[in-house]
């Protein structure tokens, strides 16, 4: 128990599942016994790009020993779709096929080995047709799953008519693999009256529940979904997971069967979404100091060959172009890509990167441009600290809260980024064949859904007769330690110690309605959910103590703390007993101990159509400084040195926070430098994902951390009525690694003639930096 006084808020507590992870004792889905009966499933998929299935032969299949049960798109009895926002995603194609791996059927055998050797013996024939593997093929073809979106702020055409100084610029950023440790699963178990709960690794369990439903043709009462936890989400698992979650219950319903579907590391990295690549092409107007006067871009995503969530990560990515610089003149054109290559999705940051990535670009060439340190470059074209002129973002938001400056001043001067630049420049002199650099950039991330009717959680809390608590909300936990935060929250509020508070599973037959654990604000939305229930509670047992102490003292003197209920002067309270005989008594004097929260999150508002308004409750707000170093004759790079100072707010959970942020880091690092995805780009096999194992797509390991990496948080509350003033954690680390990839662009130009901007491409593999000294040739396409 936390000394007298203490509350579990603000503490570095562990990880709530930490013992089970190290032990091996933590249930995923796949360690959960299965039921007797249970079949396995696996997914047939195509080995075409883009065309027609002429006939398919599944005879083998359904004869393979074992088989159960094979379903095709003509087998779902209700809606033939898994696409979150439009309907454009079919859970099995039928016979029209765009993109190789996509799902033509799926089996269920008695053993997952046999269900997998079963979908192999499928005899396909197809109508090929030439696929568009490439953004520059998309955009020739006007070829968008979404309508292009134009929008202009300010007086663009006067801003580079009077600017001393122009510039123009173009870049590509490649996409990114979850690469969850624990892959996509879902376990569906059929119940009476035409009901089924679904065990599902999930990061939204209610879209889970509909999907299922409507795929069915059921509704929602008869479907439930719960998750315990997830190895990994990321993104991957918000709107992906659900067409996995509706072949398994698909399957159930038809056999009668428990059916559990685990995909296989290569089928999933083939048939699941990605974070989206963006290529831009860009103008700046700008003054003598770097300051931004007027700024054209144009900006595609490869969005693949659906929908799916890409209306808003590209919505987000508009709301990051500036990150922690004011623009005030923008002309946008953002081209939202149909590609025949698998429908791209959520992923940590949401679109937020791709727009931070350019921007910061564009400074970086400004600043070379000029002569200036790039550091400088930003400084000059940060926000105002008080709201004034330089305040508002092109999306029509006031930036009140803006401690960028600060952060990045003290940050600069913590990392001794000065004496390490002249250094550099000294060592570069002196150095033909290893070159280094440095970068310090910043990170500004809006926190909230732009989607505004996304902002509401819901808790339920019981209060056991023994003073045990159970907590049930609508947040998923991934690894990021939610359960843990919403833990010592509710801890805090009955003064109780941690072990007397239990998480249980999600579930939406407990909690409905419930909102992705995505945008950073799983902790914002149900800690302040779980807080409310447990404000209720505690106010009707501060009535009863107030009941049994005849009124002689008032509510508001009703404490909570150390596992006591205490009343009156705290040297000589009227009312002093333990929590547990308190709720005991309560019980027995017939009032209720369990309630429900709820929370919505104030002041946002956002209008999809014209990307303007308030879509963010608060900014979360970082910065990193990276040194590198390249071999310039086999362009490998490595980092060096990495410099973190992140506002966490108030952090709940500092030793969560500063693992999230090391975390990200690294994540963001990998993105930049090492996770290349390559499919075919002609052929009979164009179109296939080349990439899809670890031997041939490359995330960091412990080797490529840098040798020095220094984190710490900066001292900021929330100006806004967050949980205890924190601030989300999740995605804003993530962006930080942005400082890397501008540290290697850095040491290219330090082999380059002076004032020459590199032409590198993300990710910053060694064929990529080699092309941008000039010794291998560019390559064609994306």
């Amino acid at each position: 128990m936390s000394p007298s006084g203490a509350t579990p808020v603000g503490r570095s507590v562990p990880h709530e599942s930490a013992p089970l992870h190290v032990s091996g004792k933590a249930q995923y889905i796949d360690d959960l016994p299965e039921m007797a009966g249970t079949l396995h499933a696996a997914p047939g998929l195509s080995t075409c790009a883009r065309g027609r299935i002429r006939a398919m032969d599944l005879s083998a299949v359904r004869a393979y020993p074992g088989v159960r049960c094979v379903l095709t798109a003509a087998d779902i009895p209700g809606e033939n779709n898994c696409g979150p926002i439009l309907h454009d995603d079919p859970i099995i194609t039928g016979d029209l096929v765009e993109f190789y791996g996509q799902v033509i059927f799926v089996v269920a055998a008695e053993t997952r080995e046999a269900a997998r050797q079963a979908a192999r013996l499928a005899r396909v024939e197809y109508a090929a047709e030439p696929p568009i593997l490439d953004m520059d093929s998309a955009i020739a073809a006007e070829s968008w799953v979404l309508p292009p979106f134009v929008m202009t702020r300010g007086a663009v055409e006067q801003a580079f008519e009077n600017a001393p100084h122009r510039l123009s610029g173009a870049a590509r950023l490649g996409g990114q693999e979850h690469f969850y440790l624990e892959g996509q699963i879902s376990c569906a178990v059929p119940r009476e009256s035409d009901t089924i709960h679904v065990f599902c690794s999930t990061q939204h369990p209610t879209e889970m529940q509909q999907m299922v439903a409507h795929a069915l043709g059921w509704r929602s009462h008869q479907v439930s979904v719960e998750c315990r936890r997830m190895g990994g989400g990321f993104g991957g698992k918000e709107s992906q997971s659900a067409q996995w979650a509706c072949l398994a219950a698909l399957l159930a319903v038809k056999t009668g069967h428990p059916v559990k579907l685990r995909l296989d590391r290569d089928d999933d990295m083939v048939a699941t979404g990605k974070r989206h690549p963006y290529q831009y092409r860009w103008e700046s107007a700008f003054d003598d100091a770097g300051r931004i006067l007027g700024l054209r871009l144009e900006m595609a995503s490869d969005c693949g060959y659906s929908a799916d969530l890409s209306g808003p990560v590209n919505d987000r990515t508009i709301c990051h172009i500036d990150n922690a610089y004011y623009l005030d003149a923008v002309a946008l054109r953002s081209l939202r890509c149909k590609t025949n290559r698998v429908s791209n999705t959520a992923f940590r940051g949401f679109g937020g990167p791709q727009g931070m990535f350019v921007i910061e670009t564009v400074l970086d060439d400004i600043a070379r441009h000029l002569g200036l340190d790039a550091l400088a470059v930003r400084e000059a074209n940060f926000y105002d600290v008080v709201p004034g002129a330089r305040s508002t973002t092109p999306y029509g938001m006031t930036v009140e809260d803006n401690v960028a400056p600060a952060l990045v001043a003290q940050l600069a001067d913590a990392s001794d980024y000065g004496a390490r630049r002249a250094a550099i420049l000294a060592f570069n002199a002196s150095s033909p064949v290893i070159k280094r650099g440095l970068a310090l950039t910043p990170v500004k991330f809006g926190i909230s859904f732009n989607a505004t009717h996304y902002n509401q959680a819901g808790a339920l809390v019981h209060v056991y007769t023994d003073g045990t608590v159970l907590v049930s909300h609508g947040g998923t936990e991934m690894g990021q330690g939610l359960y843990t935060k919403v833990r010592q929250i509710v801890a805090h509020e009955f003064g109780l110690p941690l072990e007397d508070v239990r998480l249980s599973s999600t579930d939406t037959s407990r909690v409905a309605n419930t909102s992705a654990t995505a945008a950073s604000s799983g902790t914002d939305l149900n800690g302040k959910a779980a807080q409310a229930a447990c404000q209720h509670i505690k106010a009707r047992l501060a009535a009863f103590v107030v009941e049994l102490v005849q009124g002689a003292v008032a509510a508001e003197q009703v404490r909570f703390v150390d596992a006591r209920v205490q009343a009156g002067e705290a040297s000589a309270p009227l009312f002093d007993d333990s929590f547990a005989a308190l709720v005991m008594r309560a019980y027995r004097a017939r009032i209720q101990l369990w309630d429900a929260g709820f929370y919505r999150t104030p002041k946002i508002h956002f209008d999809p159509q014209t990307k303007l308004g308030r879509p963010f409750y608060y900014f979360a707000y970082g910065a990193a400084a990276s040194e590198v170093a390249i071999d310039t004759l086999t362009g490998e790079c490595r980092v060096l040195r990495v410099d973190v100072l992140h506002d966490a707010g108030r952090s709940i959970n500092p030793a969560l926070d500063i693992g999230q942020i090391e975390g990200g880091f690294i994540q963001g690092m990998g993105w930049l430098t090492s996770e290349e995805l390559w499919w075919r780009p002609d052929g009979p096999q164009a179109g296939r994902l080349m990439s899809h194992a670890p031997s041939t797509y490359k995330i960091p390991t412990a080797t490529d951390l840098p040798d020095v990496f220094n984190v710490r948080l900066f001292d900021n509350a929330n100006v806004e009525d967050s949980i205890h003033r924190s601030k989300a954690v999740g995605e804003p680390p993530f962006m930080l690694a942005l400082s890397v990839f501008m540290a290697l662009r850095d040491a290219v130009a330090a082999a380059l003639p002076a004032g020459q901007s590199p032409r590198l491409e993300a990710p910053a593999t060694p064929e990529a930096v080699l092309r941008a000294l000039g010794c291998l040739a560019p390559e064609d396409g994306a």
